[in-house]
């Protein structure tokens, strides 16, 4: 198949989808979430995109795009491939410096004339494994990205069936897929080619290489009729990949004594991912830690999970002269939220006062923008839905419409404090999910991670037991016989020690 359509009726991206650019970011999504591009950024191969005048972080991003073949709606997803027609390569472009103000849709960032080049062969589906699929990306002949559709978080048929149950999907749609790690910046004179193929079928269909040259613009934003750009550290840490290729020193310490997100490796935030919070917390327990549950909060967007290292905020008792003295200016919040770094959480003491908020949706756009895990408070949040548009991850006692001055007063940042009955310090590790949030002391954090994903394993393999008929008695926890058959059929050489010491449900596992 060749010539990509040249206007589709909608083009839907997808935000994270693989996991090293997950990874690279330092957050992975619980589920996928999207943005849409006009159709008037489609563009062919061998054309320009411009970078305009006054801007400096025009990043591309190389992506497998599915083009709808017959209407889907609420389709399941062992059905939904057979709704994609063909496959074609992509280049998601965006503008770094425009990021700020559009709150997460992308509008200005990626909406412009030439962002979405496609082409420039079309893949028939029907000829290719969608899990096999691969894509690359070069600029001036130099490999910069190479990744295939087995490091997605989501698989491509999952993105269809779930759209499918939002709205319907027609003929033409494009939906892009997502970027692997070595997105970076390019420049004028900068030359991108992105290739998708199906190295193992027959015949390894590809869609060829889509050219995409960069301009330079001369026409200036207007700041009379709209935002103009504007970029920071953090911008320039995700148009370029890292704080290394964008030219800027190391992450400072938060100056604590304990360790912050810069120890949090990837790894070990893979595992904390990896793991619930209801097995981590049986491993702290195990350990005689039961004092690390941040009790009250709930996420305000179902299904999200945050891993990250607490930057603390404090609020004291409303009194007039201290919020006069205090309440005002560039005060403890408003700093706290202007210096969160990227894979923080900002934790709230609000001394477990659910009558007032203790942020809203401008500051949650400020977390979000500074690359923030999420935020913890055992208070209330203002702008609650508008929060969650945001797609900031914010676990809190629920939403209430006041604002800053009813309750609270904003006193101090980077200090022990104490959120919803436990002890936070600067540094130590958050992890929340549908469960709860619980607070992991950092030397702990690598073996309880380990621990909790060896017991999970092991959950899951005496829930297969306990569905072929077998009684809890015995295997739940394992005694000796059982755990003997446990390691027969895993060759595991010892469990994770948990069920086997304990002798109640409670701190057995995840107390399924």
């Amino acid at each position: 198949m060749t010539d990509p359509i040249d206007r589709p009726g909608k083009i839907i991206a997808i935000h994270l989808s693989y996991a090293s650019r997950a990874d690279q970011r330092g957050r992975r999504p619980a589920a996928p979430s999207y943005f849409f591009k006009p159709a008037s950024s489609v563009a062919s191969s061998g054309g320009t995109v411009e970078r305009p005048a006054g801007t400096e972080l025009l990043a591309f991003e190389g992506e497998i795009a599915l083009i709808i073949g017959t209407a889907a709606r609420r389709v399941p997803l062992d059905e939904a491939w057979a709704h994609v027609g063909a496959v074609t390569a992509s280049n998601d472009l965006g503008l770094y410096d425009l990021r700020a103000n559009d709150k997460g849709s992308n509008v200005r960032s990626k909406g412009g004339d030439g962002y979405t080049p496609l082409g420039p062969h079309l893949i028939d589906a029907r000829q290719v494994d969608p899990a096999a699929l691969r894509v690359r990306t070069w600029v001036n002949g130099d490999l910069r990205q190479d990744d295939t559709t087995a490091g997605l978080i989501f698989p491509l048929a999952q993105l269809v069936a779930d759209l499918s149950q939002h709205f319907t999907l027609e003929p033409g749609d494009v939906i892009l897929t997502g970027t692997p790690a070595g997105s970076s910046v390019i420049v004028p004179g900068d030359v991108v080619e992105v290739e998708v193929d199906a190295p193992d079928a027959d015949g390894a269909p590809s869609s060829g290489r889509l050219v995409t040259t960069v301009t330079q613009g001369d026409v200036p934003f207007d700041g009379e009729i709209g935002s103009l750009p504007a970029v920071d550290d953090l911008q320039r840490t995700e148009a370029w990949g890292s704080r290394e290729a964008a030219g800027l020193p190391p992450a400072p310490s938060t100056g604590s004594g304990t360790q912050t997100d810069a120890g949090l490796s990837p790894a070990l935030r893979a595992k904390l991912l990896e793991a619930p919070t209801a097995g981590l917390s049986a491993q702290l327990r195990k350990r005689g830690h039961h004092s690390c549950f941040i009790d009250g909060v709930h996420a305000n967007i179902p299904g999200s999970k945050i891993v990250g290292t607490a930057k603390t905020l404090r609020f004291v008792p409303f009194r007039e002269d201290l919020f006069a003295s205090h309440g005002g200016g560039y005060n403890a919040q408003k700093r706290a939220f202007d210096a969160v770094d990227e894979g923080e959480v900002i934790v709230i003491e609000a001394r477990g006062d659910a009558t007032t908020g203790t942020l809203g949706d401008i500051l949650a756009l400020r977390a979000r923008t500074r690359g923030a895990a999420g935020v913890v408070t055992d208070g209330g949040i203002r702008d609650f839905d508008a929060v969650a548009e945001i797609g900031l991850p914010v676990f809190s006692q629920g939403a209430h419409p006041s604002v800053l001055g009813r309750k609270h007063v904003p006193w101090d940042v980077d200090i022990t404090i104490s959120c919803g009955g436990a002890t936070v310090q600067p540094g130590d590790i958050i992890v929340g999910d549908g469960d709860g949030v619980i607070v992991i002391p950092p030397s702990l954090a690598e073996q309880i991670a380990d621990d909790a994903i060896a017991q999970e394993i092991e959950d899951a393999w005496i829930a297969e037991q306990v569905a072929a008929g077998h009684p809890v008695d015995g295997l739940f926890p394992l005694n000796a016989e059982w755990r003997a058959r446990y390691v027969a059929a895993t060759g595991t050489s010892t469990g994770s020690g948990t069920q086997e010491s304990s002798g109640t449900q409670e701190d057995s596992g995840t107390g399924r």
